[in-house]
């Protein structure tokens, strides 16, 4: 039975290994990865017997717009449902906010629009990477 939680207090070795199931860069720095997960506004995780199978996060502005940066699940538990519940759980959390954005990758995009998201046409991501040596 999978167990929902929104305690941002993980585990390093639990965080890297759900990263790096998906082939996630941020699971090679745990340290980093923990810290920065302390420092969402929002933490929603899926347990299965004390092993964390799935993650989201987001940050917001306190009003106005909230931003989904991670949606993970790891493979073995992917298409029973998990992240479409953390999806839900965490658009519950943000019910009244104007906006709720993310970034998802194309082959996501088809889940994503089932949970209710849309594609802007006029915009496209775009990112600035401050430290070279980490890419």
């Amino acid at each position: 039975m999978i167990r929902y939680s929104e305690d941002k207090e993980i585990d390093q070795s639990q965080l890297e290994a759900l990263f790096l199931s998906v082939g996630w860069e941020s699971g090679k720095v745990p340290d980093r990865l923990q810290r920065a997960i302390r420092g969402y506004d929002t933490v929603i995780t899926a347990w299965e017997d004390g092993r964390l199978v799935g993650l989201i996060a987001a940050m917001d502005d306190g009003e106005m717009t909230a931003y989904v940066h991670y949606l993970l699940v790891h493979p073995k538990f992917q298409s029973h449902g998990i992240g479409g519940e953390l999806l839900e759980r965490l658009k519950a959390g943000y019910a009244g906010y104007l906006k709720i954005a993310l970034i998802g990758e194309h082959p996501a995009a088809k889940f994503y629009a089932a949970h209710g998201f849309v594609m802007e046409e006029k915009a496209s991501p775009m990112y600035f990477f401050p430290d070279q040596k980490d890419r």
